[in-house]
Parts: structure tokens; sequence; C-alpha cells
């Protein structure tokens, strides 16, 4: 159990409480601070995020991936005893004050096997005469990369910094989620989001050296704001990040569906997500979009598809085009090394927010494997469009072998693919369908052995194959036989 001793928790009163994860699971015994009293949600949600039946406590619960955070960070050199103890300390103020705090992976101790995450509360950082405190969300957002970056043991090149309940600041802020009032907020928290988080990662480039170059074009913030001096603050954050001498990092800000840490922090929606139980008529589509494009552009990674209403329909295999209009997508690259092969992948989605096309940059291979690829990437695209599931193509080309196959650089949620395919689908499966179910292939199944030679590679005549016994074909037949042929590794 995690110690309190010398830490600020000690002045901490605590309220107890009995809650459970979810209806059918059994009451445990939780101690939140007492200012969070009456917050039965966050007592449900800390009962959902530490596992076990026992007793929770919320100090003892935070000290536990503190405590990670400081090793981590220790080992990988970007921490000496001094500054872990400084970012320990900012990390229980933010949480304290429900400002901040890891995804539910680091609560669980599951940060190691799948990519981390840090959240910011919008609406705390609200100050009484009704401003924003924008220097302390950049302060914030700084502490979360050093965070993230020490939970990763230094080596990711791509994290995840978001923020959540944009409705409920809004709300707060007396601005329609739909008026072009808001869309500037949320314009200039996206940008003072991604600059603060650059700008940090050029600090450390300076003491680490940088991985990354800095990117010196950005899409314009809003000149102004409704919210007094958020505006200057984000072009500050991105004026910052532009005189960093390079970035240790690839990627930093994405949004991402909100999990119990959103809930313990007090945030009523996720990410931009419009209220869920707003009094008034539903926000149209148009403004949804509209607040998409608004803040996409500052992100690194696409923005998570809306939840679907209980029982809605799944769309039509094929639609009809009802506009005549040009047609502009918003998306993402992500780059990635795959057995030391330079890949990017482009991804665009539809005003809806679903992916509708995807096509691969490959730096270092031969003209006819890059034609192939891109007629593959071509007729996939074909198929989202036409309202193929993505699911389907997940099931059908994760796990595919072929070169280039082995270690991925740049997404720490992949350490190996069996092939580019491999790792595309699997990315894909889980930035747009939330899918954590994908085992990673052992280090034996990304092997040059297990592929064949360059040669046995290469396109091939067609010719009979030899006779596999029934059982044997029956067994690996689908995407479910070759998931079962691999080995779950940590």
């Amino acid at each position: 159990m995690a110690s309190i001793r010398g830490t600020f928790w000690e002045g901490v009163a605590l309220r107890r409480t009995r809650a459970a994860a979810d209806p059918d699971s059994p009451l445990r015994a939780v101690a939140l601070p007492l200012p969070w009293d009456g917050e039965a949600g966050a007592a449900a949600a800390l009962a959902s995020l530490v596992p076990g039946a026992g007793p929770v406590s919320l100090p003892r619960a935070a000290e536990a991936w503190i405590a990670r955070v400081a090793a981590g960070g220790t080992t990988a050199g970007t921490l000496d005893s001094d500054s872990a103890a400084k970012l320990a300390e900012a990390l229980r103020a933010l949480l304290l004050s429900r400002r901040g705090c890891p995804g539910s992976e680091t609560w669980r101790g599951d940060a190691a096997r799948s990519e981390p995450r840090f959240v910011l509360n919008l609406p705390a950082f609200l100050e009484p005469d009704g401003g924003f405190d924008a220097a302390g969300y950049a302060g914030a957002c700084a502490v979360a990369i050093r965070t993230l970056d020490c939970l990763c043991g230094g080596r990711a090149r791509r994290l995840r910094l978001g923020f959540a309940d944009l409705a409920g600041l809004l709300t707060k802020l007396g601005l329609p989620y739909e008026s072009p009032d808001a869309r500037s907020v949320a314009s200039a928290l996206a940008a003072l989001t991604r600059g603060a988080a650059e700008a940090e990662s050029g600090r450390m480039a300076e003491r680490l050296g940088a991985l990354e170059p800095v990117a010196l074009v950005w899409p314009a913030p809003p000149a102004e704001t409704p919210v007094p001096g958020l505006a200057e603050a984000a072009r500050a954050a991105l004026d910052s990040a532009a005189a960093a001498p390079g970035l240790r990092h690839a990627a930093l800000v994405a949004l991402a569906p909100p999990d119990a840490a959103e809930a313990l922090l007090g945030a009523a929606t996720g990410g931009i997500a419009p209220a869920a139980n707003a009094s008034d008529q539903p926000v149209p589509d148009a403004a949804r979009q509209a607040m998409r494009e608004a803040v996409g552009p500052f992100l690194h990674a696409p923005l998570p598809l809306p939840l679907a209403p209980p029982g809605e329909a799944r769309p039509a295999r094929r639609q009809a085009a009802t506009s005549s209009s040009v047609r502009r997508h918003t998306g993402a690259v992500l780059h990635v090394y795959v057995g030391g092969h330079k890949v990017a992948l482009r991804t665009a989605e539809d005003p809806e927010g679903r992916l509708v096309e995807i096509a691969f940059t490959l730096s270092k291979e031969g003209a006819a494997y890059r034609s192939l690829m891109e007629s593959f990437a071509q007729s996939v695209s074909l198929g989202l469009r036409q309202g193929v599931p993505l699911a389907d193509y997940v099931d059908a080309f994760a796990y595919t072998r072929f070169g280039p196959a082995g270690a991925v650089e740049g997404d720490p949620a992949i350490p190996r693919a069996t092939s580019v395919l491999d790792w595309a689908f699997r990315r894909l499966a889980l930035d747009y369908l939330g899918r954590r179910d994908l085992p990673q292939p052992s280090e034996e199944d990304v092997m040059p052995d297990s592929l064949g030679t360059a040669a046995q590679q290469a396109p091939l005549l067609p010719m009979d194959l030899p006779r596999v016994p029934a059982v044997a074909a029956a067994a690996t037949a689908s995407p479910r036989g070759r998931r079962r042929s691999l080995r779950l590794v940590g």
C-alpha cells in the first residue's frame, strides 16, 4: 500500500462512503477528500479505477501511480530526485483540485501495456470572476507531458494529452455550444493545449536532445475570444513552441473517449462533446461538425467518433450522394517505423467523423510494392465510403504476415507488428473502434524466418497449394483463428 506520509495528503480530510464500480459489483469502502462531499459519481469512478474489492482511498491510490511516474522518469534519466519530488507535488495538486489526472490505464497499472493518456478538466480552470486560468492550464499541460513521458520510460514519441467537458465550460461561460463565440473559445483552448505541450517537449529536448523537428506552421488561432486573455495565451504558447530547438515527441495532443478518469474529476462530458442532458433542443449535426473543424486542426490524432444513440441503425452499405458541394475531410497523418522501415498512414473522415479514406507512404520500398499498397488503400477507401464497417477490415487484415515486419517505433500501444497492414489496422481499431482486445504478437511471430524470404514475399504466379489437414485449415481460416495462433506477451 502506497504511503501518504510526508505529502500534503496528510493534511487533507477524507470522507468515507461505500460505492460500487457498477450496479452489478459489490459495494466497497471508498475515501475521498472532504471538499468532494456528495460526489457519488467520483466514488463509483474510484471504485472502478482501482482493481480489487477491498477499501480504496484516493490519496493511496494516487500515490501508487505517482510513484510509478517518478520511478519511470528516474530510470529513464529524465528526472532527478528534486524534479521527481516537484512533479509528484504538482500531480497531487492537480488531482486534489480536480483539474487533471491520467487515464484509467495508469490507475489500474496497465500503462506499460497500453498507451497512457492524461486528461485535463476544463471547467476546473475557471476563475471566480469568470475568467479562465490560462497560465495554470499551460502549466498543467507541461506537467501532463512530463508525466506521460515518464510513464513511457522516455521512449514514446507519441503521447496523448487531452481535455474534457468543453460543454460544461461553455455553459458556465454563458456561451451556446453552436455559437461562433463558443467555437472561438474551443479553437483557442486547443491551440493553447498544443502550444503548451510542444513548448514543454521543446524544453525537454534542450536538456535531453531533440528527436523531432519543430512544426513552424500551424492553423492560425482565433485573434480574439469572449474570454479575456485566452487568445493571447494561445498565441504565446505557440510562439514559445516555435522557438524550441526541436522536440522530443512527434505527437502530443489527442482527445480520447472518456473513461472513469473523467468521472473522477467531475467532468460531465468527454472532449468536445455537447452536453448529453441539455434541457434545450439537441445540438444540430452542422454545429457539431463546425466544432470539430474548429478544434481538429490543432490535434495530433483524429477526433474520436461521436457515440451513437442507443438503437441507432447501422448505415447502409451503399449511400447515395446528397450534395454536390465540395467535400472537405479532416484526418491525421501518423508516422512510425515498422521493422526499421518508415511508414506514414494518412486518414480522412467525413463530416460525421467516420473514417472514409486511408493512404500509405512508404519511403524505402520498391515501386511495385508501393503501387500495390496504394491500390490496396484505394480499394479499402472505396469500401469505407460505401459503408463497409471498419471492423470487417480489421478482422481481415490484422496479423497479416509479410515484410517489413518487426518492432514498431513511434507507437507505444503497438510495439510489434507482423506487417505494415497489421500495424495500420490495429492502430485504426484503437483510434476508431476503441478496441484493446487485440493481442500483441510475440518477438518470434515477427522474426524474418516466420515471414519467409524476400522472394517468397513477392507476388507469385497462381499455383496449387499444398494440402492442409482439414482441422488445421479450419483453425487458421478466420481472423479469430489467426489470432489464436499468436501468443499474448507483456
